[in-house]
């Protein structure tokens, strides 16, 4: 019952900070002074057919009639007027698919999937482009805190079990000029040796994206472009975990079960491996998670400087253009996977302390 109500607790926290969020980037972008029929139909289109893009945008209403429009159109469960003409903005078959519920007068309630708008831009729906444009990051984010956690695991465990040895030092050093790199720095320096200096020598290109669509029309994955991308992103998180898990791990070694079972003369490893490092990683565990989520941000930098086709460039992309759906839809889906992580963080940080289901 404790872990169910500590779930419930923080599934109901996130629902309000995904709220706030909406709300925050809905007014983000609502109080710029660009014209949107400008941007779709460029400035000598006729005065009917901006007339139009405005209705479709909204923008004919009031502030706070747009917003309850947007909060409708981002839930998947919404309201859906088919018959109401007056209010040709609501959705209908020809802009997203969904499933009648139940009926309530001229309204009805449906089951749908999210509708992030279309793109100023190329008209084309902003779940689309997010679908296609987040396997790679996807990918670029899970492979760097993958490396990073195990090798930065593996670093903290040895400089701890050598603490003040010339390898505790060397790792420290090594880790505390990784945390003060910025990422897009690293990666340029990452790119400049590797991809173009060494790019006889390691076979690598400084710049590439993982996806590439073929002269036959197939998409391809460049599997050897996730590499430098993937070291370029990961070497903050190597280093934060490092010293987190070279801390924590001192702490536990120095607590008197650990010395107890040293005496009773426990195996090194079994000590080490079963009793230390098992009650050292719940730390460690709640920032690998919480780098996961700030991994997928961090990489949009990465992509622009690796030209790694993603959430990233194509972000980066709508904001030269002011294409403001696709730069809010993508902002609001990068909040969303913040909040998820954090909420997975604090269910798997409950499951393996359970202290933390009382707090």
């Amino acid at each position: 019952m404790l872990l169910l109500k500590f779930i419930s607790k923080r599934i109901l926290s996130g629902l309000l900070v995904i709220i706030g969020v909406v709300v925050f980037i809905f007014f983000l972008f609502n109080v710029l002074p660009v014209n949107s029929a400008n941007m779709t139909l460029g400035q000598r289109a006729d005065a009917a057919s901006k007339k139009a893009i405005e209705r479709e945008f909204r923008l004919h209403m009031p502030w706070y009639s747009r917003l309850v429009y947007y909060f409708n159109d981002l839930s998947p469960i919404s309201i859906n007027h088919l018959t109401d003409d007056s209010h040709p903005t609501w959705i209908s078959p020809s802009q997203i698919s969904f499933v009648k519920l139940f009926s309530v007068g001229k309204s009805t309630v449906v089951l749908k999937e999210p509708n992030l708008g279309r793109s100023f831009q190329s008209r084309r729906k902003v779940t689309e482009i997010l679908a296609e444009n987040f396997p790679p990051t996807a990918v670029l984010a899970l492979c760097a805190i993958l490396l990073a956690s195990i090798v930065g695991i593996v670093l903290g465990v040895f400089a701890a079990l050598k603490q003040y040895t010339f390898w505790d030092n060397a790792i420290l050093f090594i880790s505390n000029i990784g945390i003060s790199q910025p990422s897009f720095f690293a990666g340029f320096i990452i790119a400049m040796v590797f991809g173009y200096y060494l790019g006889h020598i390691t076979g690598l290109s400084p710049q590439g994206p993982l996806l590439w669509v073929d002269d036959n029309g197939n998409t391809v994955y460049v599997w050897r472009n996730l590499i430098l991308p993937v070291f370029a992103l990961g070497i903050r998180p190597i280093a934060i975990i490092a010293q987190l898990t070279r801390g924590s791990m001192l702490d536990v070694l120095s607590m008197d079960y650990v010395r107890t079972a040293r005496a009773k003369g426990l195996n090194y490893y079994v000590v080490i491996f079963k009793h230390t490092l098992r009650n050292a990683l719940n730390p460690v565990i709640t920032s690998i998670s919480g780098w996961l989520a700030a991994l997928f941000t961090g990489a949009y930098f990465i992509e622009e400087v690796f030209n790694y086709n993603g959430l990233g460039s194509q972000t980066i992309f709508a904001i030269r253009n002011f294409d403001f759906p696709v730069v809010m839809g993508l902002s609001l889906f990068v909040a969303v996977v913040f909040v998820v992580m954090n909420i997975l963080t604090d269910m798997l940080y409950a499951l393996v302390d359970p202290r933390v289901r009382v707090q």
